[in-house]
């Protein structure tokens, strides 16, 4: 029997397809015309494998989140929470850093979404296997999830021009030398990111010892 001229369709295939529309143009750009376009097949053969658009978006923000490291979170590695917390908050931003057009959905939150909720419990078990209190573990959560979503959302650098004329000293005296911050993107927003986080982790260090003192 001779071999198809083009490779079957999945929901992998699907999800890669769809993935590099929303790297390259965003949300928006996702249809079923599009996509169908892509793979070559018509639009409805879409539907043997997800029952609408949102779906397909869904599958690939988890496509993202599966890429998040969870291995600091086996007990086997023993890891200090703090330690944890950091080593993962790194290789979360990461993943969505390559995928910055995705990042509106995976903010709406796990859902159903398999390794959204992997993501989450990994999270919330070392937290209370660390002895926080259920509610706090949840909160932690919450607050690195925020706190790394938004910094993977857009670039803070490049959110000013590099005309030098652009801001009047008279009117933003303390922005002279903001057009250079485009250029120096990767230093600035990194920075940011090592800095935030840095504060973050000394606050639940202290919030930590305050509860292990007063136990």
């Amino acid at each position: 029997m001779a071999r198809p001229r083009k490779p079957l369709l999945s929901r992998a295939r699907i999800v890669e397809a769809a993935g590099a529309l929303v790297d390259a143009e965003g949300l928006e750009a996702v249809s079923t015309r599009r996509l169908a376009a892509a793979l070559g097949v018509s639009g409805p053969s879409l539907y043997n494998h997800f029952r609408t658009k949102d779906e397909i978006l869904d599958a690939v923000a988890d496509s993202v989140s599966a890429r998040v490291d969870l291995s600091m979170f086996d007990p086997a590695r023993r890891l200090d929470w703090r330690e944890a917390l950091h080593t993962w908050a790194h290789s979360y931003r990461d993943a969505l850093s390559d995928h910055p057009n995705i990042v509106p959905v995976l903010a709406r939150g796990p859902g159903r979404r398999p390794a959204g909720l992997r993501l989450a419990d990994a999270v919330f078990g070392a937290m209370t296997e660390a002895g926080w209190p259920p509610a706090q573990a949840t909160r932690i959560g919450a607050l690195m999830r925020y706190f790394i979503l938004g910094s993977a959302m857009a670039s803070f650098a490049r959110g000013f021009v590099d005309d030098e004329t652009a801001y009047d000293p008279s009117d933003y005296p303390h922005l002279g030398q903001a057009h250079l911050l485009a250029e120096h993107q990767h230093e600035v927003d990194e920075g940011a990111f090592a800095t935030g986080l840095a504060a973050l982790l000394d606050g639940l260090a202290l919030q930590y010892e305050a509860m292990r003192a007063s136990a």
